[in-house]
């Protein structure tokens, strides 16, 4: 039945039965009036962002930084089912559009798991191994991250406007542009990591609103909700970003737990009057003490409240990505014995042999013996990452506190010392042109940003609104992981999965600034032009840097004016 809503005052129906406050904050906070045009504006902010990532994709024609080693990966992942070597000469044969006797038989010691180069190279079957076929996976997931970044927002903020706002936003990042133009992972493990987090946020919305349609007050700890159609589709994308790297790690983890805290909440607004964290005191003292165990029968409904959340949470957001992560190396375990052969002994862990039965016979038998080799082949993998890097440096590596500042730029791209005249270069006397990419986000989203997750954290703490704390939970947990491995080259690009947080949290601040529609006119106008000032000024940054997002040719003058610093050199 249709509800009339005035603020500060309870809902009722048309009829005057007043709506409880919490089937009110259960139902959904984005109710589509004119869907055409919420998905209409959706569509054109993606097209918009397609556009910009696909235009003169395969220039330049080359090998981009790490593009080195995953577009070559990639394509022998989908053709061999496993990654092999390549002769030294590989990339220039490809260039030229030379692509027999490039592989060898051998495999190759991979340091990353095989989602996001089963991705590149599917694209690549699709376009060919040229340097557009190589980046098209990467243009096309950077879109749809525009995409999910829209509904994500608008289902959080109640507001299309503001949902279009955040796609802008992430339309005009140079990092996530460039990243969107690469074959490198990173922007996979953002994405996957995006379509979680929106997946786990409606099913916050799905959960309160079954438990609306329950009796009120519940009797005991409510309906068990076994069937959770969001977080089965969450446990999958967890487990596709685990599967391309595992930075994913710590999101997953961090948002399981929001989600148990999530449906404690709400069983607590819906009637059960204790939550989560009474649950955990139970269970731990029914562990520790004789004398509590005789105690349990008061608060089993709590004990009963955990678990009826906890089973379906532990199934859908734990032990569904990891059986999706362990599919994701299914090409590796059918072709285990060839590793076991060839790289039983790495510089990086134990000989194979000593644990392998080589003599295995038998599905079973030979399948924990694959299983048991790819478990060892993930020691060597962690060895490279925590000990063998230690001891190399990058000129381009940066310290990740200073990321969300830009701090360290990384060059992956420069040609230089065009001479004037050539490809159209218009310096005059000694000057000459060059051209560069540059993974760098655009300033003034970063920097307002960055300002707006200070302001999120206070909100947090202050209004305690669940939003904000996604804002900072998720930007910190995708952030400061990195500190503790800042002895060795990290790049900040890897700062791409922190992004849709801080444009989030951009987001809520820019609505603020807004203000509510119950706000006079003046406020609503003073607000409007405030906000929309900030948005202009992150498109006409971004417009600024195009050049140097894209390879464009630039005199030297012309870029000294892009390089603010001297460390974005």
């Amino acid at each position: 039945m249709p509800t009339v809503t005035f603020p500060g005052t309870l809902s009722r129906t048309a009829t005057g039965d007043v709506v409880p406050p919490a089937a009110e904050r259960a139902r959904p906070r984005a109710v589509d009036r004119d869907p055409v045009i919420a998905w209409a504006g959706t569509a054109a902010v993606t097209l918009l962002a397609a556009f910009l990532r696909l235009w003169n994709l395969d220039d330049p024609k080359a090998f981009l930084f790490d593009e080195t080693y995953y577009a070559k990966d990639a394509w022998s992942l989908v053709h061999h089912g496993y990654v092999t070597g390549y002769v030294s000469d590989a990339n220039d044969k490809i260039l030229s559009g030379n692509l027999h006797g490039l592989w060898t038989s051998d495999p190759s010691m991979v340091v990353h798991p095989e989602v996001g180069k089963y991705l590149i190279g599917l694209a690549e079957l699709v376009a060919g191994m040229t340097p557009f076929g190589w980046r098209l996976a990467s243009a096309i997931v950077g879109s749809l991250m525009v995409l999910v970044m829209i509904r994500l927002t608008r289902r959080i903020t109640g507001s299309t406007l503001l949902g279009l706002v955040a796609g802008l936003l992430m339309c005009f990042d140079g990092l996530q542009l460039v990243l969107s133009r690469l074959a490198l992972l990173d922007i996979f493990v953002a994405f996957f990591t995006l379509c979680a987090l929106s997946c786990v946020v409606a099913d916050r919305d799905w959960f309160r609103a079954r438990l609306s349609r329950a009796q009120r007050p519940l009797t005991g700890v409510g309906p068990r909700l076994w069937w959770r159609p969001w977080l089965l589709a969450a446990g999958v994308f967890w487990g596709l970003a685990l599967g391309t790297k595992w930075a994913a790690v710590y999101p997953w983890v961090a948002f399981g737990v929001f989600v148990l805290v999530w449906c404690s909440g709400a069983r607590r607004s819906f009637g059960v009057r204790t939550g989560l964290v009474r649950a955990v005191v139970v269970i731990v003292s029914f562990l520790r003490s004789p004398l509590a165990r005789r105690r349990i029968g008061p608060d089993a409904v709590w004990l009963r409240a955990a678990l009826t959340d906890l089973v379906p949470i532990a199934a859908y957001l734990v032990v569904l990505p990891l059986l999706v992560y362990l599919a994701s190396w299914t090409g590796w375990l059918l072709h285990a014995s060839v590793y076991e052969q060839h790289l039983s002994h790495t510089q990086y862990g134990p000989y194979w042999g000593s644990y392998i039965e080589h003599d295995a016979h038998g599905f079973f038998p030979e399948l924990w013996q694959s299983l048991r080799s790819l478990w060892h082949y993930h020691h060597d993998v962690y060895t490279f990452h925590t000990k063998f890097l230690n001891h190399s440096t990058h000129v381009y590596q940066s310290n990740p506190l200073g990321w969300l500042v830009l701090n360290r730029p990384v060059g992956v791209d420069a040609q230089l010392n065009i001479a004037a005249g050539a490809q159209g270069c218009t310096a005059t006397g000694s000057e000459t042109c060059l051209r560069q990419v540059l993974l760098l986000g655009t300033p003034a989203l970063w920097w307002f940003s960055t300002i707006a997750l200070i302001w999120s954290a206070v909100c947090w703490v202050g209004k305690r609104d669940w939003r904000y704390g996604i804002v900072v939970v998720g930007a910190l947990v995708t952030w400061l992981p990195w500190v503790r491995y800042d002895d060795r080259p990290i790049f900040s690009y890897y700062a791409i999965v922190i992004e849709p947080f801080l444009i989030l949290g951009a987001t809520l601040l820019l609505g603020e600034i807004l203000g509510r529609a119950p706000a006079g006119s003046t406020r609503r106008t003073v607000g409007a032009a405030a906000a929309g000032a900030v948005v202009l000024a992150v498109i006409v940054n971004f417009a600024w840097f195009w050049p140097i997002y894209t390879d464009g040719l630039l005199t030297q003058s012309q870029w000294i004016e892009r390089i603010w610093f001297h460390r974005w050199i």
